[in-house]
């Protein structure tokens, strides 16, 4: 890690919004989502006001990781295009306060997440934030092409944390929860790789598309999108499974494999005619992929109080 803040002027005090820019709200929305469906899909109901303050102690953990991530990452950020305007690069925050804010979260939200919930959430909380920072932020990303891969973990414990709030333990079906948000994040971070190449060239970031090749890149998304559907149709037969998941897994699996499919048989000239139109398809076709999994397996969970959810 470089410090560019050596190199910044910071002339103006930050404001809230910086900071709260520094947690990475996009991903902390999505953290909160997958978590909260965790929780309500568990076999055990929370009481609203330990479930609501746990989720919130679970978002500032996440919002920690994301200020923790962008302090180390603060160099990369400033030559890449896609994170140029985040706030240690734009000037709006150095770089050691955004480390300040990190670690005073991190602290905070196992702590109240323990007594809120139950040690053994708190503990995942910590394992997490641990694992995003420290394994993959700090090493990973810069020596591996497998980056996403492995540290695509820590973007998956959500709902198993959202499961443990509510039940103190462990089971197969938030780990189902885990692997589809676990395989998920390649294919959805390779298809962004593809038309962003250039950004990780410039940062020096050994992305696949940059190790490989792009070529090399859409045969792992096709590959990873066929274990992806083979475990996303399967989850349907599952405790948090049904009817109403599985008949949205299958639209949204043909879809997700279609789209994989188009991004394989295509070549460089073909994308560069059409500035990557279907790869840019591909990755927003990613984020509602997940989100509709997600929602059928919480639709799931509500409908099983009426008789109707499930098999």
């Amino acid at each position: 890690m470089t410090d560019v803040t050596n190199a910044q002027s910071y002339e103006s005090e930050p404001q809230l919004g910086d900071y709260y820019a520094l947690m990475k709200p996009r991903v902390m929305q999505l953290v909160v989502f997958t978590a909260v469906v965790g929780m309500l899909a568990a076999p055990v109901s929370v009481n609203p006001i330990i479930g609501f303050t746990s989720i919130l102690f679970l978002a500032i953990g996440a919002g920690a990781s994301g200020a923790l991530n962008m302090w180390w990452d603060a160099d990369i950020d400033a030559v890449m295009k896609r994170t140029l305007k985040r706030p240690i690069p734009a000037g709006k925050v150095t770089a050691q306060s955004a480390m300040y804010l990190g670690v005073a979260l991190s602290g905070l939200s196992v702590m109240m997440l323990s007594l809120s919930a139950n040690l053994l959430a708190g503990f995942m909380l910590a394992f997490t934030i641990f694992f995003y920072v420290v394994p993959y932020t700090m090493w990973l990303k810069r020596t591996t092409p497998q980056n996403i891969v492995i540290g695509g973990a820590a973007g998956a414990f959500p709902p198993v944390i959202g499961w443990t709030i509510a039940t103190g333990g462990f089971a197969l079906e938030p780990w189902l929860m885990f692997a589809l948000i676990f395989v998920w994040t390649p294919p959805h971070f390779w298809a962004l790789a593809l038309f962003m190449r250039n950004d990780y060239d410039d940062a020096k970031i050994p992305m696949l598309t940059v190790t490989h090749g792009r070529r090399a890149t859409r045969n792992h998304i096709l590959g990873y999108t066929v274990l992806l559907v083979i475990l996303a149709v399967g989850t349907a037969f599952s405790a948090i499974g049904g009817w109403v998941y599985l008949a949205t897994a299958l639209v949204l699996n043909a879809m997700f494999l279609k789209g994989a499919y188009d991004i394989w048989g295509r070549d460089e000239d073909m994308s560069e005619a059409d500035d990557f139109a279907v790869e840019r398809k591909f990755f927003l076709l990613s984020l509602w992929y997940l989100f509709g999994h997600f929602v059928a397996i919480l639709i799931e969970a509500g409908l099983k109080p009426f008789g109707l959810g499930g098999w």
